[in-house]
Order: structure tokens, then sequence, then C-alpha cells
């Protein structure tokens, strides 16, 4: 049972690594346009801030307002995802990381991704919204805990590939709406939900590993 536990450790550890590759080379595409052009008056925290009231705009206008008119909201959505996509690069490629960027970050992705996942699912996949978001909500608490524990959050690539999914399914399923989504698609968002899981796991595993929480089998 050890081997079999160190076995999969092993196994989630390459995974990682090999996700951490893929954002690197990412980083350094962006950065040959970051490092040279980006206007210096827009920190990365000014993008993150943009994707909390783009996320808190899409839940209004669409839960307040009654207003779906596919070209707004798509676009608000897409304008949102490029502040994800760019704010982490620039922080690191202008070396403005910072501690309220990097634990306000994950805060700004679930305030524009729950409006269009409740929107996008309430109908016909209620099950897979529910579970998305009790797997949000288990994270944020997680990361809350975290951060209770330790003074710098680390930022974890599961949870930023699990991002990127939810980004491209979720512009995918607002262009169909209110179609019936392939079923590529949902099985995308089942896999989203899998790198939520293993977000909060890495979590727990790292304050596992600190001594702050304790677990027999891990």
């Amino acid at each position: 049972m050890i081997c079999y536990t160190e076995r999969m450790k092993n196994l989630l550890n390459d995974f990682k690594d090999f996700l951490e590759k893929i954002d690197h080379y990412r980083d350094e595409l962006l950065f040959l346009f970051i490092k040279p052009c980006w206007p210096k008056k827009i920190s990365p925290n000014h993008l993150t801030y943009a994707r909390v009231v783009i996320g808190l705009s899409l839940f209004i206008l669409l839960f307040f307002f009654g207003i779906e008119n596919k070209l707004l909201i798509i676009s608000l959505f897409c304008a949102g995802a490029l502040t994800d996509l760019f704010d982490g690069s620039v922080a690191r490629g202008l070396n403005k990381i910072t501690e309220l960027g990097t634990m306000l970050d994950p805060i700004a992705d679930r305030v524009l991704i729950v409006p269009i996942a409740v929107y996008s699912l309430y109908g016909d996949q209620k099950w897979l919204l529910l579970l998305l978001l009790l797997a949000e909500v288990a994270g944020a608490l997680v990361s809350v805990f975290y951060k209770s524990k330790e003074a710098r959050v680390n930022i974890n690539i599961f949870g930023k590939t699990k991002m990127v999914l939810l980004s491209i399914v979720f512009v995918a399923l607002l262009i169909v709406w209110p179609n019936t989504p392939s079923v590529f698609f949902i099985d995308i968002l089942w896999i989203s939900l899998i790198f939520s899981l293993l977000s909060i796991f890495t979590r727990i595993l790292e304050l596992k590993n600190k001594g702050y929480v304790k677990f027999k089998n891990i």
C-alpha cells in the first residue's frame, strides 16, 4: 500500500512538472510582448480587479436585468478570461508579484466563472453545476486555511489548468446557447472538475508535508 501511494505521488508530481513546463513556455511567449510593450501604469492587480468587475457585471446583467445579448455576454467573458491570461505573466515578467495579487487571483477567477456556469448549466446539467460549485467552495475553504498557515501562497498549476479549461468551454457553451452543447464540451467540464480536486488535494498535501494537517494514509 505504501509503495502504491508513493507511486501515485510520483505520477502526480510528474504530471504537475509537465503542466508547469507548459505554463513556463506560455510565460516566455507572452514575455516577448509584455517586457518591451506593457504599459507601466497598468499593474497586474489592475487586471485582476477588472476581472472581478467583469464577473460582477455578468452576474448583474444575466440575473438582475435578464440581458442575454450573446455578443455582449461573450465579449465580456472573453475580456475577463484575457485578464486571467495576462495578469500572472505580467506580474512575473515585470517582477511585480504581490501577496494581494496572489490571494485575489483565484477569487477573481471564481467571480468570473460562477455566473456563466449557473447561466449555461442550470437547465440541463444541474448535477455537474452543483459539483463544480461545491468544488469551488471546497477549494476556497482550503485556500483560506492554507493562507492562515502560510505567509505566502504558492501558485497551484492544477487550479490554473482548470481555469483555462473552464474559460474555453464556457465560451463554446455561450456561442451555442440556448442549444444543447456538444458532449465533448461537457466531458471537458468533468475533466476540469478532476483538476479542481487535484488542486485541493495538492494543497492539503502541502499542508500535511509542513505538519499543519495529519492523515495517516497520505
